[in-house]
Formats: C-alpha cells, structure tokens, sequence
C-alpha cells in the first residue's frame, strides 16, 4: 500500500518535483498534486498507484512492508563490486 506520506519520501529521496513524478510515472500532475495533499492511504485507481511505485522502484527505491516498525521507502541496497 502505498500512501500520500510514502510518496512525498520517495520524491525527497530523489530530489524530484511532482512534475518529476508526473514525467517519469505517466501519471497527471494534477492528480498527483491531488494524492499527496490527503493524508494516508492513496485514494486512486490501481494502476495509478502501480505506475507511481514503478517509477520509484526504477529510479532505485525500495518500499518496505509494515513490519511492526512501520512501512517506509528507502534506497535500494547496492551491490559490491
């Protein structure tokens, strides 16, 4: 699940503006604009939603699961070389 809290991280983390999103998701810049000003759970269609947390994941984010100490996004874990 992905929330209006998660997504304002996840752009943070990339330094991207909404319009970044918009651009790298296919999603419209309104309706982002829309699903980061209402706290919580996004309130949008599933592959919206699917769209913007690809867009994360290929930039190289990771989301991590509620697993007693909360869910999160952070940077993918790089490998050694």
């Amino acid at each position: 699940m992905l929330s209006s809290e998660m997504v304002r991280a996840g752009r943070a983390l990339l330094r991207w503006e909404q319009k970044d999103l918009a651009e790298a998701s296919g999603v419209s810049l309104p309706t982002i604009k829309r699903l980061e000003a209402t706290p919580g759970p996004l309130s949008a269609h599933g592959p919206t939603i699917a769209a913007m947390r690809r867009a994360f994941e290929a930039a190289g984010l990771e989301f991590i699961p509620e697993n007693g100490g909360g869910a999160g996004i952070r940077f993918r874990e790089r490998k050694a070389l």
